[in-house]
């Protein structure tokens, strides 16, 4: 298939701490690597998510003493499901995997970084209005429509593609290149969110 030059691949944040072997891994988190940079030559744009907390940071189960992870509380923004910490920046845990080659990637968006506010999208930050800016820079680039993958595939891969989806982008997530946590029914109601959405929800043969 030919990928048009007004697309993009969103990668997702594939890094150490989502992988097996981290601090909050995506169970075959790093089967999907050879896949992902086999994807990406096939295209000019290249972005990449990365998640990037500071230590303490609101979504830290251990920055809220008698929490334990996986607990829902309450933040000024809405619900917030904490988490073990991840992605600390600076950190082994927050750098990419090693097998991750994605040398032609031309922007590295970081999210996560407000320490009281989470942001599984790539788009928008946990409050729904603080923006990383990465819908300005693909239409700014020209770019109309966005392909994603990554990890997790029922949380940060599918609040990006919602967001690309309400930002105006054609969206499209390529199931067999992403993972997901699913933790209580997540992933079925992602696929249903997405679908509802206008997401498209594809295989890696479609594109290969």
């Amino acid at each position: 298939m030919q990928i048009s030059p007004r697309s993009a691949l969103l990668v997702i944040d594939v890094q150490n701490d989502f992988t097996p072997g981290g601090q909050l891994a995506v169970p075959e988190g790093d089967l999907i690597v050879p896949l992902i940079n086999r994807l990406s030559g096939l295209f000019k744009q290249v972005i990449i998510a990365q998640d990037w907390h500071p230590s303490g940071h609101a979504s830290f189960a251990s920055s809220h003493p008698g929490r334990q992870p996986y607990e829902v509380i309450q933040l000024p923004y809405g619900e917030q499901t904490l988490w073990p910490d991840h992605c600390v920046q600076g950190s082994a845990g927050a750098e990419f995997h090693p097998d991750l080659k994605l040398p032609h990637a031309q922007l590295i968006i970081r999210k996560g970084c407000n320490p009281d506010i989470d942001s599984y999208s790539a788009f928008l930050e946990a409050d729904r209005r603080t923006t990383t800016g990465l819908a300005g820079y693909l239409k700014e680039r020209g770019i109309d429509t966005v392909y994603m993958v990554g990890l997790a595939l029922d949380f940060c891969v599918m609040f990006s593609a919602l967001d690309a989806r309400a930002a105006g982008f054609n969206t499209f997530v390529v199931l067999d290149a992403c993972r997901a946590i699913d933790m209580e029914g997540s992933l079925a109601t992602a696929m249903e969110r997405m679908q509802t959405a206008g997401v498209g929800l594809i295989q890696s043969n479609q594109l290969i």
